[in-house]
């Protein structure tokens, strides 16, 4: 029986399972469209287009989901935002979703791709959340250009390789090998962020994790130790991303980080 990754997940899923998870994705976005007004867009940034979804009224909210996913994994978070009185960009990261797959990739090009999408889109200081590789790209942004964002919060990020678990790397190098993919070379290689460089990022950061992520609670303390203003919250119970994707804890956590710390 054939399969696909969910990379930085953990599991494989069946084609049963991929066609349940599918036909549960229409059915979100069947009631969602009954409830909210959703756009979609293609922006032109940086040399690639990135289609999204923009939904709600009010003060801008940016998702960014994780290596092999789209935005399509917020879709209660999405939800959630909107009905929560805020305005909600979820862009599909270069070469995921339903843009056109790349031949390489880097999370300094993904990090420059939301700068230009936020001048793109006419943002000022949007609120920034990242999952997985989501947060590498919001970590990287803040550091290149620590001015545009007004609040950020990242689930499940690291620094470098070396702070996933070994086996999921030992795994993913092996399946690499046998079948390559320029989605898992890029978590295999990068990212390389110095803690140091961290310091620049100085609003308002919200750092959670799993307890039984696939990110070391090491690493995520080291992230959230080296940020000059972050909380931190690891969230008992849940691995990656069991509480994000199709879950509304992570919606809980992020409305009240930005009801209590984004800055008018």
């Amino acid at each position: 029986m054939t399969g696909r990754k969910d990379r930085k997940n953990g599991m494989i899923k069946t084609e049963a399972e991929t066609e349940m998870d599918t036909e549960r994705e229409m059915d979100i976005n069947t009631r969602e469209s009954s409830a909210f007004s959703r756009e979609t867009g293609i922006a032109q940034v940086n040399g690639v287009s990135l289609h999204y979804v923009a939904e709600g009224a009010g003060r801008p909210v940016i998702l960014v989901h994780g290596n092999g996913g789209s935005h399509e994994v917020f879709e209660p978070l999405i939800r959630q935002l909107a009905a929560s009185g805020y305005r909600v960009y979820a862009p599909d990261s270069r070469g995921h979703g339903a843009n056109e797959p790349l031949a390489e990739y880097h999370y300094d090009d993904m990090a420059e791709d939301m700068y230009q999408f936020i001048r793109e889109m006419g943002l000022e200081k949007p609120a920034f959340y990242g999952f997985s590789d989501g947060g590498i790209i919001g970590l990287l942004l803040g550091i290149s250009h620590p001015e545009v964002l007004g609040i950020l919060a990242i689930s499940g990020t690291n620094l470098t390789p070396e702070g996933i678990i070994s086996s999921f790397i030992s795994e993913n190098t092996a399946l690499n090998a046998a079948s390559p993919d320029p989605l898992v070379t890029l978590m295999l290689a990068e990212p390389s962020i110095d803690p140091e460089d961290l310091k620049k990022i100085t609003i308002p950061v919200l750092v959670t994790a799993g307890e039984h992520d696939l990110i070391l609670l090491s690493e995520t303390e080291k992230i959230s130790a080296s940020l000059p203003d972050a909380e931190m919250k690891i969230v008992e119970g849940e691995d990656h991303g069991s509480y994000i994707e199709g879950s509304e804890i992570i919606g809980g956590l992020l409305i009240d980080f930005l009801r209590r710390r984004w800055q008018k």
